[in-house]
């Protein structure tokens, strides 16, 4: 695994002075495998039923089909932070479901680099059209952040947007198209659109809803700012082209290379295909192979392919401005992919996976993914060849590290203490043809099978998964519940967890389970020794040698040693007279509470470089709420084990925080960092760091 990783570090200096490709990554919603005739003779479903995308098949023509390609979640708001971050969604506060309502606190922190940050510092342009779904922040009236979209003033421009992780252009729609404004064209629209809506900002330009008026949060009900759902497939390819020939074209930008993100609403319910885009027909044109009409579903679909066919189409006829002679489709990288499997449970559209969207069988998360570049050797370019297959297990995390190894661009130094591409491998090699071969495990979550809590997962190592349930993610405690082999049971239909001969298997893959789970992929071999700093006492019961030592304790600063490696602890906290501890933890005296409360904080230092693996924080009859904050790294919301600020149950432990420096200050504040959200009013559980080598 170590020289797995190794060689793909290595490949980026092989490639640093090479030509850098443009970009074209195409994600549709909700689709699954069998939602496509380019894998009709993979998932064996007949013409009578198959919908016909003929784009599809010319781009795998063009390049190579992946059959054996993962989303890390089953859902659009995880998805689309795995991608972009490439890190495991479930290292950040989501556990499971998505973001939701018409704000949800962006999920992306605000100094973590993502694919166009890291492209753009390799000098592309970067453009997206489409679904966000990964958190905004508006403003209020005054044009300070707003705390969520009750507050919000939509005149003002937008606070957090696209803008600021990395991308030049936007236009886009906050989440999922049904729920991101009021329909214009619906038979209600008048009672939907009113000064009080709730549904949510409309279209969305950089920083600006455009269709915002003086009347409260009411959009405009006409012209080119109104909100229609049945016209959001041509505004985001007209977009899209409008970014492209802008770029080309442009004389301080045609000699760079472009990304273009195309997250397309479609075919996310509800089901809005457009009348046509670039001229070709979307509503009622569906067919499938045997030529037969299809219903409102597959037009949606087929909608992805009408624009993915209107971009190389585009990419074939342009000349590429930094190679003369050529056409762009030649240095051109262009993805399609999805986001999950389909949103329906059916043999058709997910082909012979158990499940859909929402479940960590692979119906929920094996998608579609084709790919094409000819200048780069990914396929060969050739619309009259039948195109490449390729069975190696990639995912969309690995999105980053490829895209990098392409640019030139170094990966962050994570034990130096820089973020990003915590989880991501390059598959450059995979697209390139080759088996990939011993790659590190993938895992996937948000599981609505699970018997108790969705915040479950799956682990993939090889032709083995394994599954746990959700004190994987919550606690970091492994126990798994589910084997299967995908070799001999692609469907997930043996479960092997009980069979006596795979016990030993079992336990060892429960421990990488463990060793990815407590650290990212790319760090997991740089730190094994692990020490733990607990304040919690039994309820009830007797107090903890680290309890006893800190209760009552001066807060102006206690130092604590960790018996088994050394490790020493400074803790101390602001605006508290003592210390208190009991079963919940460790809180301070001076507040209106024995927890920390009313402005207080705690700081903790180590005198060894160490990876903070996790914090417990406890509310226990308090509230969640506050930040915390590594170094000058840009501050987070606090969660909690045992509540969270949002409506859907994302607590467990504050997880793969990084690296922090010996003599650096992990801050736990209860203060809200942009004075609009909840304070906080909790204590310090416990917490686990890994000592840097």
């Amino acid at each position: 695994m170590t020289r797995f990783l190794l060689s793909l570090c290595l490949g980026v200096l092989s490639l640093s002075a090479a030509e850098k490709p443009n970009i074209i990554f195409f994600m549709a919603d909700d689709m699954g495998m069998g939602d496509t005739s380019a894998y009709q003779d993979f998932t064996g479903n007949a013409a009578e039923v198959q919908l016909y995308t003929p784009q599809m098949e010319r781009l795998a023509r063009l390049g190579v089909r992946f059959t054996d390609a993962h989303t890390p979640s089953s859902r659009c708001t995880p998805t689309r932070y795995g991608l972009l971050t490439g890190r495991y969604p479930w290292r950040s506060r989501m556990k499971w479901w998505v973001l939701f309502g018409a704000q949800g606190d962006p999920l992306i922190e605000a100094d973590r680099p993502t694919l166009a940050s890291m492209l753009r510092g390799a000098g592309y342009g970067t453009g997206m059209v489409g679904k966000w779904h990964v958190g905004l922040r508006y403003r209020q009236s005054n044009g300070q952040p707003a705390a969520a979209w009750i507050d919000a003033d939509l005149t003002q421009l937008l606070h957090t947007t696209p803008l600021d992780h990395g991308f030049d252009f936007a236009r886009y729609t906050s989440r999922s198209h049904g729920t991101s404004g009021p329909d214009a064209n619906h038979r209600n629209a008048a009672k939907r659109n009113r000064p009080n809506q709730t549904v949510g900002p409309g279209h969305l330009h950089g920083r600006k809803a455009v269709g915002a008026t003086k009347e409260g949060k009411q959009l405009v009900a006409e012209g080119d700012g109104a909100y229609v759902l049945t016209r959001l497939g041509s505004r985001h390819s007209d977009h899209a082209l409008e970014f492209l020939n802008a770029h080309v074209g442009g004389a301080q930008t045609k000699e760079r290379p472009f990304f273009v993100y195309y997250p397309a609403n479609s075919n996310h319910g509800p089901y809005t295909p457009d009348k046509a885009i670039g001229g070709r027909p979307v509503a009622g044109a569906a067919r499938t192979k045997s030529g037969a009409p299809m219903d409102a579903r597959h037009d949606y679909i087929y909608e992805n392919d009408v624009a993915l066919g209107r971009l190389i189409d585009w990419l074939e006829a342009t000349p590429d401005p930094r190679r003369a002679g050529r056409k762009l489709i030649e240095n051109t990288l262009v993805i399609f992919t999805s986001d999950n499997g389909a949103e329906k449970n059916s043999n058709i559209a997910t082909g012979p996976f158990r499940s859909h969207k929402g479940s960590c069988y692979e119906g929920g998360h094996r998608v579609p993914f084709i790919a094409a570049w000819p200048a780069g050797g990914v396929g060969d370019g050739r619309a009259d060849t039948p195109g490449q297959s390729n069975d190696s297990i990639i995912g969309l995390t690995d999105m980053y590290a490829t895209f990098a190894e392409m640019a030139g661009a170094a990966l962050p130094d994570l034990a130096s203490g820089a973020k990003g591409a915590e989880d991501s491998v390059s598959v450059l090699p995979a697209l390139r043809g080759k088996t990939l071969r011993n790659r590190p495990p993938l895992f996937f979550n948000d599981h609505k099978e699970a018997k108790a809590d969705p915040a479950a997962a799956a682990m993939r190592v090889e032709n083995w998964k394994l599954f746990f349930d959700a004190s994987l993610l919550r606690e970091g405690i492994a126990q798994p519940v589910e084997l299967f082999d995908l070799a001999a049971d692609p469907k997930e239909e043996r479960n092997l967890i009980d069979d006596p001969k795979h016990q030993h298997l079992i336990r060892k893959l429960t421990q990488t389970a463990l060793r990815y789970r407590r650290v990212a992929t790319r760090l997991a071999d740089v730190a094994p020794v692990r020490a733990t700093f607990d304040w919690r006492s039994e309820e009830g019961g007797e107090a903890g040698a680290l309890a006893k030592a800190f209760h009552l304790a001066s807060a102006r600063g206690k130092t604590a040693v960790d018996q088994g490696t050394g490790l020493r602890l400074t803790l101390a906290g602001e605006h508290g007279g003592k210390f208190s501890t009991n079963f919940r933890g460790l809180g301070l005296g001076g507040g209106q509470v024995l927890q920390v409360d009313d402005g207080q904080a705690l700081r903790i230092q180590f005198d060894r470089d160490v990876i903070v693996e996790s914090v417990a924080i406890v509310a226990g009859n308090g509230v969640c709420g506050g930040f915390y904050q590594m170094g000058k790294a840009a501050p987070l919301a606090i969660y909690c084990v045992d509540a969270d600020n949002d409506e859907k149950t994302q607590h467990g432990v504050i997880s793969d925080l990084g690296v922090l420096r010996a003599g650096q200050v992990l801050r736990l504040d209860s203060k809200p960092h942009h004075g609009v959200e909840a304070a906080g009013q909790w204590r310090l559980g416990a917490i686990t760091v890994r000592i840097l080598k």
